[in-house]
C-alpha cells in the first residue's frame, strides 16, 4: 500500500512538474526556513502558528518574547544599579506576561 501511494505521489509531483505548476512558487530556489524549534510541538500548533505568522498577526506570547529579548539586551547593557533595577523589573514583567500567554494560548487550544 504504501509503495503504491508513493507511487501515485511521484507521478502527481511530475505531472506538476510537466505541466509547470511548481515554477514560479513563493520562495523556489531558497533554502527551506529552519523549523526544528516545532520538531517537539503539536502538529496542528506548530500549523496554526505558522499561517498566523505569515498573515502577520502573531500571538501575544511571540511580540512578548521578542520585547522580553531586547529587555534582557537592555539590561546586559545598562550602566549603574538604578538602570540595572528599572531593567530587572520589566524583564520580571514581561516574563510573567509571557507565561501568563503562554498557558492562556495552551488552554484555549486545547490538551
Amino acid at each position: 500500500m504504501s509503495q503504491s501511494l508513493d507511487r501515485l505521489v511521484e507521478r502527481q509531483i511530475q505531472k506538476a512538474l510537466a505541466e509547470g505548476q511548481l515554477s514560479g512558487l513563493e520562495g523556489e530556489g531558497k533554502r527551506l526556513p529552519n523549523r526544528s524549534g516545532e520538531a517537539f510541538t503539536d502538529m496542528a500548533n506548530a500549523v496554526a502558528t505558522r499561517i498566523m505568522a505569515e498573515a502577520g498577526a502573531l500571538p501575544e506570547e511571540f511580540k512578548i518574547k521578542k520585547l522580553l529579548g531586547a529587555a534582557k539586551q537592555s539590561y546586559q547593557e545598562a550602566k549603574g544599579d538604578d538602570a540595572k533595577r528599572v531593567a530587572m523589573a520589566l524583564i520580571a514583567d514581561l516574563q510573567q506576561r509571557y507565561n501568563v500567554a503562554v498557558e492562556a494560548r495552551r488552554r484555549f487550544m486545547g490538551p
